[in-house]
C-alpha cells in the first residue's frame, strides 16, 4: 500500500509516516515509480507507534523495543520495563514540579485578590 492509504487507515499523516521510517521505526520498499510500498503489517505497527508516543516515549525508545513488541506480547519484552519505570519517574518528577508551580500561582492569586479588596470596607 502507498503512503496516503497507510495514512489513511491509521489517522497519521504522510509527514509522520515519513518522520517514522527516517527515524527506523517503519519501513517501505519502493516500487520501480519510486512511491513508498508498505506491508498490511504496517497499519498494526504505525498504530503501535501512536500508542507508544502517546505515552510519551520519544522515537527512540520506541526504536529501542518496537521489533519485539511487534513480535510478541509486551509482557515478554524485558527490555521495555526500565524503559518504562524511567518514563514513570520522569512523570513522578514532572508531577512534583507541576504540583509546586500550581502552589505558587495559588498563592499569588490569593494575594492579588486579597491586596484587590475594597479599602473603603475598612474601618479606619
Amino acid at each position: 500500500m502507498r503512503i496516503g492509504e497507510l495514512s489513511r487507515q491509521t489517522g497519521a499523516s504522510v509527514r509522520s509516516l515519513r518522520h517514522y521510517e527516517e527515524k527506523g521505526l517503519l519501513t517501505a520498499s519502493r516500487l520501480e515509480s519510486g512511491y513508498r510500498d508498505y506491508n498490511a503489517l504496517a497499519v498494526d505497527q504505525v498504530k503501535t507507534i501512536r500508542f507508544y508516543l502517546s505515552l510519551g516515549f520519544t522515537t527512540e525508545q520506541i526504536a529501542s523495543f518496537l521489533t519485539c513488541v511487534m513480535m510478541n506480547k509486551e509482557a515478554f519484552c524485558q527490555q521495555i520495563l526500565p524503559i518504562y519505570e524511567q518514563k514513570l519517574k520522569e512523570l513522578d518528577e514532572q508531577i512534583v514540579l507541576l504540583s509546586g508551580i500550581r502552589a505558587n500561582l495559588t498563592e499569588r492569586i490569593t494575594s492579588i485578590w486579597a491586596e484587590a479588596e475594597p479599602k473603603g470596607s475598612r474601618e479606619e
